[in-house]
């Protein structure tokens, strides 16, 4: 799994000051419900009917024995003693008291875990594989993807206020145990004919009311080049999305209606633009998010052991 560093432990832990602030003033009657409910839903926060209701973020479906351990002790702490695992890899409570919710998240921080854009018109938590990391059938380790994903994307300022949520999955395998083609982007590391590793694209998934599988828009994006695409996709969203009707402001809805064909013509122009401002990440950086994941405790002699033939 990733272990934070310094940079990804200060941005969490001002963050949670920050709103620790904002709900402080919320309380006292210095913001308005209309003025903090943008605030609240950055953090990972909804008002519901009784309570207010917390999504803590899972990125790309990975935590350790010690993060399982404390969201255990927030459920008991400042829930009902339980919370719901949701399909894409978040976990949410939802009897949080307003009052409590900067210490649950410092909690949360205190583990190398946060509510950060798991709520809000933005770039959700990234998703994966769940065994991402651990699989044969990979060419690759996806969560470092992802990981790149999620730093390139947290507090992003030109995607902060999307015309609607956002959703990435990132897979490298041919088996889809994500179900990339159901997310806004879908990203599947594969290899081109030389043996270089790239990305296919699919654009335009979704469920809820008017489920659709997303086509796939390029079927090679070299590595180096896979966020300027990514950038490029949103950006055409992001300028033509619906915002006069939430139902119909999803990517999937811009793609059926302008047609596979001229949002790929759009997107196509925006990459080639956006490759001329030098804005990808060095290779250097992959390499670096690499050297903080842990690889999963495998044990090669229990496997060999076991007798599948009962």
């Amino acid at each position: 799994m990733y272990q934070y560093d310094q940079y990804d432990q200060k941005m969490v832990d001002t963050r949670v000051e920050e709103f620790r602030d904002q709900v402080k003033r919320r309380l006292a009657g210095d913001l308005t419900e209309d003025q903090f409910k943008p605030l609240r839903l950055m953090n990972g926060l909804y008002l519901q009917l009784h309570a207010y209701m917390l999504r803590v973020a899972v990125p790309y479906g990975t935590m350790s024995g010690k993060q399982m351990r404390m969201l255990g002790h927030i459920a008991r702490k400042y829930d009902r003693d339980y919370g719901h695992f949701t399909t894409r890899q978040n976990i949410q409570y939802n009897w949080i008291k307003l009052e409590d919710a900067p210490d649950i998240l410092a909690d949360l921080a205190s583990v190398e875990m946060h509510a950060i854009q798991t709520s809000g018109n933005c770039i959700r938590n990234i998703s994966s594989d769940q065994f991402a990391g651990a699989t044969a059938d990979e060419i690759a380790d996806p969560r470092p993807w992802a990981e790149l994903l999620r730093q390139w994307s947290s507090f992003h300022p030109e995607f902060s206020y999307l015309p609607r949520k956002f959703k990435f999955a990132v897979i490298a395998s041919d088996t889809d145990r994500a179900a990339m083609r159901l997310h806004d982007i879908g990203i599947q590391l594969v290899l081109n004919e030389a043996g270089e590793l790239g990305a296919k694209f699919f654009v335009g998934g979704g469920m809820g009311r008017t489920p659709m599988i997303a086509p796939e828009i390029r079927n090679f994006v070299p590595a180096d080049e896979l966020i300027s695409y990514a950038e490029a996709c949103l950006r055409v969203y992001n300028r033509y999305g619906r915002r006069d009707n939430k139902y119909k402001a999803r990517i999937k809805i811009l793609v059926h209606e302008l047609g596979k064909d001229e949002y790929t013509r759009q997107v196509e122009e925006e990459f080639a633009h956006m490759n001329q401002l030098g804005l990808n990440p060095p290779v250097e950086e992959l390499a670096r998010i690499t050297q903080y994941f842990q690889d999963p405790p495998f044990d090669k002699q229990a496997s060999d052991d076991l007798n599948l033939s009962d």
